[in-house]
C-alpha cells in the first residue's frame, strides 16, 4: 500500500507541475480588465494655448527617458518635421548603447568604455572628456550643476561598479563611490538623492552632494533598468528572476513585490526600464511579453506576447483621436503600438531585423532603432505610417532639444537639423554679413556733408571722421 500511495503522490505532483507549466509558462496574452485604469486627461484641442518654445541653450533632457516617470514622451512647442541634414557628427571611442543627456547648452554622452564626453549642443565641439573606468552602459543624469554616472566596472575585470559625481562645468570629479557589484542602471536624481540599481540586486539611494548611502533595498535579482518615479513618491523597477517592485523613495520601504512564483509573471528577466502612467506600470521581459501591472498592488492587468525578448522600455502617450497608447519593440523585429488600458493591438510595424533598444516619442512621431539592420525609423503615433528613416541606428536612437534631433548610432552621435531650420539660419547669417558689409562701406565712403561744399576744414578725410563719430553714438 505504501508503494501505491507513493506512486499516486508522484503522479499528483507531476500533474501539479504540468498545470503550473501550462498556467505560468505557456505563451500567450493575459487580460484582467478589473485592474483599475486612471483615465488620462482629454487630449488638448487645436485651439488650446501652446507652450512657448524653449531655446536649445536653455532646454533640458537631463536623464534617461526624459521625465522621471520614464514615459519617453516629449511634445515640442513647434513640430520637428521635414527633411533633415547632419548639422554635426562625432564618432565615439566605443559602443554607444544609451542616449545622451542635454542641459544648459551641452550634450553629454557616456560610451561603453566609460568615457564621458561633454560637447557644445550647437556646434558639437568637445568641451571636456573624462575616462572614469573600463566599462559602462547607461545615460548620465544632470542636476544642480552636477553630472551623475554609473559604471559596470571601475577597472577591467574587477566585476565591481562605481558611481561618480562630476561638476557639470568642467568635469571635475566631486565624489566617487565604489560598489560591491556592477551597475548599468541609469541614475535618477530626485530630492537630493541619486537612485540606481546594481547587478547584485541592490537598489541604492545616495546623497547627491556627498555620495553617502542613505538607504538600500534588496530585490533578490539583478536590477538592470533605471528606477522609475511616480507622482506619489514611489520607485518602480524590475529585476532578474522575474520580479517587479514598488519601493517608497523616502525611506526604501517595500510597498509591493511580485514574483513569478506568486502570480501570472512567467519568470522572464526584467531588463527594461519601467514606465508608470494611468495607475499602471508598463515593463517588458525576456519571456517575450510586455506587461501592464497595477501601480497600487502589482496585479497583472494585461500581458501581450511577442515572438522574442522584450528588452525595449515602453513609451507612453495620450494620442489624439486614439487615447492612451503604449509603444515598444521586440527582438522578433516587430514594433508594437497597444491600447494602454486593454493591451489590444492598435497597429504594428515589421522592421525585419532585431529591436533591442527603446523608442522615444517626439511630437506625433515615435522613433526606434533596428539593431539588425542598423537603421532608425520614425512612425506616426496614431497610424504607424512611416514618417522618418535614417541609415544609422543601433539601440536607443533619438533625443531632442526642441529644434533638432540627436541620433545615437552604434559608435556615434549625430545632430540632425530640419532643412527649413537650416535655410532660415543661413538666411539670417547672410543678412548679418550684408549688414556688416554695408556698415563697412559707409565708414569709407567719401560722402560729404551738404554744408561742407569743399571748404576747409572739410574734405574727404574730415567727412569720414565725422561719420564714424556719429555711428559710434
Amino acid at each position: 500500500m505504501t508503494i501505491i500511495a507513493a506512486v499516486l503522490l508522484a503522479l499528483a505532483a507531476a500533474g501539479a507541475a504540468a498545470a503550473y507549466f501550462l498556467v505560468l509558462k505557456e505563451p500567450g496574452d493575459i487580460s484582467n480588465p478589473d485592474v483599475p485604469f486612471i483615465d488620462a486627461e482629454p487630449t488638448p484641442s487645436p485651439k488650446a494655448k501652446k507652450a512657448k518654445p524653449v531655446k536649445p541653450s536653455k532646454f533640458r533632457w537631463p536623464r534617461y527617458g526624459y521625465t522621471k516617470d520614464h514615459n519617453r514622451n516629449f511634445d515640442p512647442a513647434r513640430p520637428i518635421r521635414g527633411r533633415f541634414r547632419a548639422k554635426w557628427k562625432h564618432g565615439a571611442s566605443a559602443l554607444t548603447e544609451f542616449p545622451p543627456a542635454i542641459a544648459d547648452g551641452r550634450i553629454l554622452q557616456l560610451s561603453d568604455d566609460a568615457r564621458l564626453v561633454s560637447r557644445d549642443l550647437e556646434t558639437g565641439k568637445k568641451r571636456w572628456k573624462r575616462d572614469l573606468g573600463s566599462l559602462s552602459a547607461s545615460t548620465p543624469a544632470v542636476e544642480d550643476g552636477r553630472v551623475y554616472v554609473t559604471l559596470l566596472e571601475s577597472s577591467k575585470g574587477s566585476g565591481k561598479g562605481r558611481a561618480v559625481c562630476l561638476r557639470f562645468r568642467d568635469g571635475k570629479i566631486l565624489w566617487s563611490k565604489a560598489l560591491s557589484s556592477r551597475t548599468e542602471s541609469s541614475p535618477l536624481v530626485h530630492n537630493g538623492r541619486v537612485f540606481f540599481g546594481s547587478e547584485g540586486g541592490t537598489l541604492y539611494a545616495l546623497d547627491a552632494k556627498s555620495g553617502r548611502t542613505d538607504w538600500t533595498y534588496g530585490a533578490g535579482g539583478a536590477i538592470k533598468g533605471s528606477p522609475t518615479l511616480s507622482d506619489d513618491g514611489l520607485l518602480y523597477f524590475g529585476a532578474y528572476g522575474g520580479s517587479v517592485h514598488a519601493v517608497r523613495a523616502r525611506d526604501g520601504a517595500r510597498i509591493w513585490s511580485k514574483r513569478a512564483a506568486g502570480g501570472l509573471l512567467r519568470g522572464g528577466n526584467f531588463y527594461a526600464t519601467a514606465a508608470v502612467a494611468y495607475g499602471r506600470v508598463y515593463i517588458g521581459a525576456t519571456d517575450g511579453r510586455a506587461y501592464s501591472l497595477s501601480a497600487k498592488d502589482g496585479r497583472v492587468a494585461w500581458a501581450h506576447q511577442t515572438g522574442r525578448y522584450v528588452y525595449s522600455s515602453a513609451a507612453i502617450k495620450n494620442v489624439k483621436g486614439r487615447g492612451p497608447m503604449v509603444f515598444f519593440g521586440s527582438y522578433d523585429g516587430t514594433f508594437y503600438a497597444l491600447d494602454a488600458r486593454s493591451g489590444k493591438v492598435r497597429w504594428t510595424h515589421r522592421s525585419g531585423g532585431k529591436i533591442s533598444g527603446s523608442p522615444t516619442i517626439i511630437g506625433d512621431v515615435v522613433y526606434y532603432a533596428d539593431l539588425g539592420r542598423a537603421i532608425t525609423v520614425g512612425l506616426k503615433v496614431g497610424s504607424g505610417k512611416l514618417a522618418f528613416r535614417y541609415p544609422i541606428g543601433a539601440y536607443d536612437p533619438i533625443v531632442s532639444d526642441g529644434v533638432n534631433l540627436f541620433l545615437t548610432g552604434n559608435r556615434s552621435l549625430t545632430a540632425l537639423e530640419p532643412r527649413r531650420v537650416y535655410k532660415k539660419r543661413q538666411k539670417a547669417k547672410q543678412a548679418k554679413v550684408r549688414k556688416k558689409k554695408a556698415r563697412a562701406r559707409a565708414l569709407v565712403s567719401p560722402a560729404w556733408p551738404e554744408e561742407c561744399r569743399q571748404l576747409a576744414p572739410c574734405g574727404p578725410l574730415t567727412a569720414v571722421r565725422d561719420r564714424r563719430i556719429r555711428m559710434r553714438g
